[in-house]
């Protein structure tokens, strides 16, 4: 969440940035009131302790000298019974402040771009070729069925619609891809985690999923968990309420995980085959850093997922998305998209966001410095490196020969142990 004392001084500049967003910003005048009247409970309560000690000490003082002290015993009740009422009141004023702190987002970064469609998005670098195919490529839903690499119509029978089931060196292929981007990961520092794939309502609300995405999350009612619609969530939730040394920054995560997303409102044909899916895999990247390194930290969590595209020789473009269309708790974002031969359009299969300290100071997670002074605020980041449906939908579409076969990557041979599936 943002810092109150930034709304404090800087109420129109947060509601600027609020509006850049896309939201209401009449939730700060909101949060400014509460705050006043937060400050107010405070200093009734601090009045009402203090002439408690003075009774109190009144007391103690008649009592010494032999005084019938009845009349102050009982006033000092009475403040007692004030100071309840004004600590409830305190309570209650608190807890609705911090509802309506957690219905603010996350401020853009002035690097962002105005805008408020994705058509405002910017490009700001491509590389590599589309593919030279003399044929007409066939999707990717096409090509599996007649492969018997992926079973979208007995995936349904068994659970429901968006419910693959990988086959055969289908999921060989699919086991490839997420070693592969594990062992990347790892050369580039990252250590790997392997978390909880359900997290309880802590969690979720620390990155901010609550209360902001409910309506797309699987909840598991009869415990109050949350299926994870990525491992961002467990992943930086896992030094929640901690104080780390600054000479630990930063710390780098990369864990592979099934992701859980119901994805209400999709439909038509962008939700095709491997398009938008309920449960996918997805290698995720998570980075805690000191505020003053979060933006290097940003570009270089950006060219490791591109590092990978770049190894399966995609040809894919970086987008820096526009005020409009950035999520609730971030500050800037990238989107990385292939080209999608099979289909004639982009695939989006990452997105590499830094959010500031807004996540952290939701889960509370804050370094000491080196040089002393008091805790702050790490600064957390994380992207998709990569999300694996529409990688092996592009991959597949790119790499298909005339007979309908297609052929693995290079890259991938001592991953899958075969070259080509067909």
């Amino acid at each position: 969440m943002i810092d109150i004392k930034l709304i404090r001084e800087h109420a129109d500049a947060v509601k600027e940035g609020v509006r850049r967003k896309g939201n209401d910003a009449s939730a700060v005048d909101e949060a400014l009131r509460l705050d006043e009247e937060r400050r107010k409970c405070i200093q009734h309560g601090e009045t009402l302790k203090s002439k408690k000690n003075t009774v109190s000490a009144q007391v103690a003082k008649m009592k010494s000298k032999g005084e019938d002290a009845s009349a102050v015993i009982a006033e000092m009740r009475g403040v007692a019974d004030e100071i309840k009422a004004a600590d409830d009141e305190l309570r209650s004023v608190e807890e609705r402040l911090q509802a309506v702190m957690l219905s603010i987002p996350n401020l853009p970064h002035l690097s962002v771009p105005e805008g408020k469609t994705p058509a405002d998005n910017k490009v700001i670098a491509e590389w590599g070729e589309v593919p030279a195919i003399d044929f007409t490529p066939k999707p990717h839903w096409d090509l599996v069925e007649k492969l018997k690499i992926i079973d979208f119509a007995r995936g349904t029978k068994v659970t429901g619609a968006g419910f693959p089931v990988y086959v055969g060196k289908g999921a060989q292929l699919e086991r490839a891809l997420i070693n592969f981007f594990l062992d990347q990961a790892a050369g580039q520092g990252y250590v790997e985690m392997m978390p909880p794939l359900m997290v309880n309502e802590a969690s979720a609300r620390g990155t901010g999923q609550l209360p902001d995405k409910e309506d797309q999350m699987y909840v598991v009612e009869r415990d109050n968990f949350f299926m994870i619609p990525t491992a961002e969530v467990p992943v930086t939730n896992f030094y929640r309420d901690e104080i780390l040394h600054e000479n630990q920054l930063p710390l780098k995560f990369c864990s592979y995980t099934p992701c859980f997303r119901r994805e209400a409102g999709s439909y038509g044909k962008d939700v095709r085959g491997l398009n938008r899916v309920h449960q996918f895999n997805k290698v995720e990247l998570v980075k805690l850093v000191r505020p003053d390194r979060s933006y290097d930290e940003l570009e270089a969590l950006r060219q490791d997922a591109e590092h990978l595209l770049q190894k399966l020789g995609y040809k894919y473009h970086t987008l820096l998305m526009c005020s409009g269309d950035l999520g609730f708790t971030q500050a800037k974002k990238y989107d990385l998209e292939v080209w999608s031969v099979g289909q004639q359009k982009w695939l989006e299969v990452s997105s590499v966001s830094n959010f500031e300290s807004y996540q952290a100071r939701r889960m509370n997670i804050r370094y000491k410095p080196d040089g002393g002074g008091k805790p702050e605020f790490v600064h957390t980041l994380n992207g998709s490196a990569l999300a694996l449906p529409r990688i092996m939908a592009a991959l597949l579409e790119q790499n298909q020969t005339p007979e309908g076969k297609v052929v693995v990557p290079k890259v991938l041979h001592e991953y899958t142990g075969f070259e080509v599936i067909g």
